[in-house]
């Protein structure tokens, strides 16, 4: 039986996703899956939704077994359906936080840019998309996000400077919104996912809606463009 990479829990309102591979949490096809099984059980007209990490590391990015086996379809399936689950969390009806337990890279990154509040961890932890680093292109998806998200004045610091920022600075870049002593994390999420789960619905849909509708849809339509199973 595959253990599972992502698991859901409820405390009343609240939904749980904690992601955990035992390892650096990376976006495998499996971890996609397993994170995509979770949403399906989140409800979508009440409460709050927190997305957490294994203590250490929230996310460390794509798979590098699979991005350094050369094997293209491979890498664009893992790549086209990475991001289009950000999409799905960017674009989720309810409140969705992150609680960032650790390390979040590259995509891990991303996945905090589509969360609604993010409160990190404090400690030697580092926030950042290292891809100017690693030799490899941020897609138009991506860099449409983190536009999105990323303080104005850090923009070309954490883009094309791929800065790494301590889980403190990163409040001020906008990648992060609060940072707390690792041991009370959890309950600071839960009690700020308490708070966000009483916005009315459906207005808190339909805003966020309106919020994000011109992100959304330059996400959505650039992956169209990338993805070879969207026919034009």
């Amino acid at each position: 039986m595959t253990k599972k990479l992502a698991t859901f829990s409820q405390e009343d309102d609240i939904s749980i996703i904690t992601l955990d591979d035992g390892k650096a949490n990376v976006f495998s096809p499996t971890m996609i899956n397993h994170v995509h099984d979770c949403l399906d059980k989140v409800p979508t007209e009440k409460g709050a939704l927190i997305i957490a990490g294994r203590e250490g590391m929230f996310s460390g990015g794509f798979d590098l077994k699979i991005i350094s086996s050369g094997d293209m379809k491979l890498i664009q399936e893992m790549s086209i359906s990475g991001f289009r689950l950000l999409s799905r969390i960017l674009t989720f009806p309810r409140p969705v936080l992150a609680a960032c337990t650790g390390h979040g890279i590259a995509l891990g990154t991303f996945l905090l840019c589509c969360c609604d509040y993010r409160i990190g961890a404090k400690g030697k932890y580092l926030i950042g998309a290292n891809e100017m680093r690693t030799n490899m292109v941020i897609p138009v998806p991506i860099l449409e996000l983190i536009r999105f998200r990323i303080s104005q004045r850090h923009k070309y610091r954490a883009i094309l400077g791929a800065e790494m920022y301590p889980i403190e600075s990163a409040v001020d870049a906008g990648l992060m919104d609060e940072a707390v002593d690792t041991e009370n994390l959890m309950e600071s999420a839960m009690l700020k996912a308490k708070d966000l789960a009483t916005m009315g619905h459906p207005s808190y849909t339909l805003t966020k809606e309106l919020f994000i509708k011109d992100v959304a849809t330059k996400i959505n339509n650039a992956l169209d463009e990338i993805d070879p199973t969207v026919k034009n």
